[in-house]
């Protein structure tokens, strides 16, 4: 059983070099690659500010939402009666 291990690791171990060597692309970044993007909201008002602060407008409708939520926490006691 060893033997058929090390005869396989060692047919396989010169494919994966070959197969690394194979792939030389030099990939280069773009020189504007870090620049920041403009922001959207920055450049329109929100349509729905006048529902009140948080609401969005969902892109492609006329729908407005505000995502939102709360935490409760509550406790009890019995006397065993």
């Amino acid at each position: 059983m060893l033997k058929t291990c090390l005869i396989i690791t060692a047919m396989l171990l010169p494919a994966a070099v070959f197969a690394e060597q194979g792939s030389g692309r030099k990939f280069q970044t773009p020189p504007d690659a870090w620049k920041t993007l403009p922001s959207k909201r920055s450049t329109r008002s929100n349509p729905c500010a006048s529902f009140g602060p948080g609401f969005v407008k969902l892109e492609g409708s006329d729908t407005c939402v505000k995502l939102g939520g709360g935490i409760s926490v509550g406790g009890g006691m019995s006397t065993g009666r």
